[in-house]
């Protein structure tokens, strides 16, 4: 596969692909079974989509802390992020 029209690197392709290949199952899955909102340790009713949404959103600020603050690897900062969006849509 040929990145070099956008200078994108292997994990920046992947990392932009997960994350629509999530708001595509998100979509489907909405679409065959609806959900409606519920209140869980976040101030306000959410349905799955906004979780999604707030999750991807919070992780984003979780890498971005993590590139200023800190000098130590990114892989943890990714871990920290995915058990934040695992304990947001389950619990969120």
């Amino acid at each position: 596969m040929s990145l070099e029209w956008m200078a994108w690197t292997m994990p920046t392709a992947i990392f932009f692909i997960t994350i629509a290949c999530l708001l595509v199952a998100m979509t489907i899955w909405q679409a065959k079974a609806p959900s409606g909102e519920r209140k869980g340790f976040l101030p306000i009713a959410t349905t799955p989509g906004d979780r999604l949404f707030i999750g991807l959103l919070s992780s984003a600020y979780i890498h971005l802390a993590w590139l200023g603050l800190t000098s130590l690897t990114l892989w943890v900062a990714f871990v920290i992020a995915l058990i934040w969006m695992i304990i947001l849509m389950r619990w969120g």
